[in-house]
């Protein structure tokens, strides 16, 4: 957006100034508060000082902002002009915005007067004031160290913006009119960083929404989206409450739309005649397109897209419990119970078998040359090397002796084994140690793990039995890390999605932008998209123009879906802020007046996920002083009532602060000079051929009459010369652009 010259963004009505704060001023003041002397050279590190100003006039104060130790920092905090009627304290604490609770803080709130982390400050005569809280000096003064780090008490200052924060104490927890902010920045990250301030979510919040639901595959068991087609594979049985259709077999689905590709409801039964088919489990994906499946109750089949029929095997034995890909491509590893075999596709010879304590179902880590065994009921994890096809190990099930089986899957990217016992997910590593236990709301069914983000993706389901308190009917998608195993997304409830009608499985697109869940008591497939609230990848900082300056402000921010952004200023030291008429775009342009010295300025992003907004800058605005874009020739004349006495020639143009004019005559033809802008135009005489010129200095300033001025013996030819100077002055850097708007000068003879 850029603005009218003459009406910046912000500017009052009437152009009212507003008292002009000098950086003269406040590099002294920081030099005080750092007890620096005077004139001794300070750097821009962890010991610059920072003010911010509160709701009620409070000034508050904090040694250090930036280059802090993220392990432990001591800083300094003095406050003035709080009001000696509320207690309040000081921590370092999560920034939530404006007229939003500082929360959490590093230690919590100190009540009890031992903490290092936070101070309490109260009125003289508390009933605390004491060993517990020290009281407020006059003038509601108070000067207090704290130690802060950049982790801990659940707060994370690498992950969300922090602040040193006063806010009223715990009698009056709802008073916001004692918050005073000012931002902090430990060693690795710059001002600003960390984002943006996230105002409903924390800025960057992963979370997924449902974006439509596909009915076509009867009631689905299991899911696989095809690596090499993207075609959306779906194990399913028959719905109950569509008796005019039988749906049960594999169903192949456009993962855009859900629209019914193909439908492979045949495979070979024990006779190897043709039958109608549940695809129960799907093994793995066949090199292009098509894929490997078990179907009820002993065949193990291949289909792809467009087939009329499935071809398969029907094995001895008992039924088959779980089923994986083979060691080669023409095998697959077939649990029946606790029995484990390797057989050909082809014929359903079993090339090698081993029975194992118990279990039934499995996870095949073939880039490690392990399989992981669950026996649910005796509490044991059974490690096979697919190599020799023996027991390499057995490690304890922490719960799962006798719990609800879940599931058993392998991470392909660290070999780590998730099992899902109960509401808990038991984490192993590739050498069977137990790393961690997350524990859910609901019931553990699948596990999906997507290497390019390093994410898993775990779906629970509610028990269906809404007697039970605990139930509510609904289960839960939860994205974790797998490398620290926090939780990487906002946890997205599944509305009707329970255990009873059989276990809900998922699929995740590469890098984890869609994932699609089943539910089967409900006959369909959720199709969830990725979305993430605004980021602030470039953020604005402090810039100084001068009066008439052009200044350019810039901001940037990544979400899904892509976030808007609108600029807001705020004339009262971002106590209150207001919208930017018209300004929608990165770049905040205007002209700068005295008038905007010392306003703020920040961008806003939004998009269906939440807002985020920059941290304020702020403008300062100088006035315009003379000779900025002086001329190529002229004297350093003196200027009165209009005669100027005869310079001699200059490089550049004088200096002056008034408006004036400069002049003399040589010769048969008389000049008279014109008045100057804002700046003194220096005389000078320039003679050619016998007549005689005027030849004007630079002439600085803003706006206002041309000056008139010659240039040795282009001033004589009496033609009019029309020359531009434009200075730009280039800051480039954390977001700002700073351009000097051209002045224009006309030169020649009137």
């Amino acid at each position: 957006m850029t603005s009218t010259p003459g009406t910046a963004p912000g500017t009052p009505p009437g152009g009212q100034s507003r008292l002009r704060r000098r950086a003269g001023t406040a590099a002294v003041a920081a030099l005080l508060l750092a007890g620096i002397p005077v004139g001794a050279a300070v750097s821009a590190d962890a010991g610059t000082p920072k003010t911010a100003t509160g709701p009620q006039g409070q000034k508050l104060t904090v040694s250090a902002t930036t280059g802090l130790d993220p392990a432990q920092q001591k800083v300094r905090v003095q406050g003035e002009g709080y009001g000696l009627t509320t207690g309040i304290y000081v921590a370092l604490c999560k920034d939530n915005g404006d007229n939003r609770v500082p929360s959490p803080c590093l230690g919590g709130a100190d009540m009890s007067g031992g903490s290092k982390t936070s101070q309490w400050i109260v009125p003289p005569g508390d009933p605390y004031e004491g060993d517990l809280a020290q009281a407020f000096g006059p003038g509601g003064t108070f000067d207090v160290e704290i130690e802060i780090a950049q982790k801990g008490d659940g707060l994370d200052c690498a992950e969300v913006a922090c602040s040193v924060v006063t806010r009223a104490d715990h009698r009056a927890a709802g008073d916001r009119t004692q918050d005073v902010r000012i931002p902090v920045a430990f060693a690795g990250q710059d001002p600003g960083d960390g984002g943006g301030e996230g105002v409903d979510v924390p800025a960057g919040t992963v979370s997924y929404r449902s974006a439509a639901d596909f009915t076509t595959a009867g009631k689905p068991l299991d899911l696989l989206l095809h690596p090499d087609s993207k075609k959306l594979y779906v194990g399913a049985d028959n719905l109950p409450d569509t008796a005019d259709v039988d749906e049960r077999g594999l169903h192949v689905l456009n993962p855009e739309n859900g629209a019914s590709e193909s439908w492979i409801s045949q495979a070979p039964g024990s006779t190897g005649a043709l039958r109608a088919s549940a695809a129960a489990r799907i093994a793995g994906p066949l090199p292009g397109d098509g894929v490997v499946y078990n179907y009820p109750l002993r065949g193990v089949g291949s289909a792809k897209s467009g087939d009329e029929a499935a071809t398969g095997v029907w094995l001895a034995g008992s039924t088959i419990t779980d089923i994986a890909p083979g060691t080669t491509p023409d095998t697959v590893l077939v649990a029946q119970g606790a029995t484990l075999s390797e057989i050909e596709r082809a014929t359903g010879t079993a090339t090698r078998s081993l029975t194992l304590p118990g279990g039934t179902q499995f996870a095949a880590d073939p880039e490690r040359g392990a399989l992981w065994y669950t026996d649910f009921t005796a509490g044991k994890l059974h490690r096979v090397d697919l190599a020799s096809f023996t027991v390499s190990g057995s490690f304890d099930l922490p719960g799962g002796s006798g719990g609800m089986a879940g599931f058993t899957e392998t991470d392909p990217a660290t070999g780590a084994v998730w099992v899902g016992v109960g509401r808990s997910v038991l984490v192993f590593d590739a050498a069977g140690t137990l790393v961690k236990t997350l524990v859910g709301k609901d019931l553990a069914r699948d596990a999906a793990f997507d290497t390019a983000s390093g994410r898993a993706y775990v779906v629970s389901q509610d028990g269906g039995d809404l007697s039970d308190p605990a139930n509510d009917n609904n289960g839960t998608l939860t994205v974790y890390g797998t490398e620290d195993f926090a939780v990487a997304a906002q946890d997205l409830s599944l509305p009707g999605n329970h255990s009873q009608a059989g276990a809900a499985s998922l699929a995740v697109e590469p890098g984890g932008a869609t994932v699609f869940v089943t539910s089967p008591a409900e006959g369909k497939i959720t199709k969830l998209v990725r979305q993430v609230s605004p980021l602030v990848t470039r953020a604005p900082a402090d810039l100084t123009a001068k009066d008439g300056e052009e200044v350019a402000i810039r901001a940037e921010a990544e979400g899904t879906p892509e976030p808007t952004v609108r600029w807001q200023v705020s004339t009262d030291d971002a106590q209150t802020w207001k919208d930017v008429e018209g300004a929608t775009e990165s770049a905040l342009t205007f002209t700068a007046r005295t008038a905007q010295d010392g306003y703020r300025y920040r961008a806003e992003f939004r998009n269906d996920v939440g807002t985020t907004r920059t941290a304020a800058v702020t403008l300062t605005v100088t006035a315009a002083t003379g000779g900025d874009t002086g001329g190529d020739v002229g004297g350093n004349g003196d200027a009165s009532n209009g005669a100027g006495s005869t310079g001699s020639d200059g490089s550049t143009g004088g200096d002056g602060d008034t408006q004036s004019s400069g002049g003399s005559t040589t010769g048969d033809s008389d000049s008279t000079g014109g008045s100057g802008s804002t700046g003194t135009s220096g005389g000078s005489t320039g003679t050619s051929d016998g007549s005689g010129a005027t030849v004007g200095g630079g002439v600085a300033g803003g706006t206002g009459t041309a000056a008139t001025s010659g240039g040795g013996s282009l001033a004589a030819t009496g033609a009019t010369v029309m020359s531009v100077t434009l200075a730009a002055a280039g800051l480039v850097g954390a977001g700002v652009l700073v351009h000097r708007r051209a002045r224009r000068r006309t030169e020649g003879t009137l």
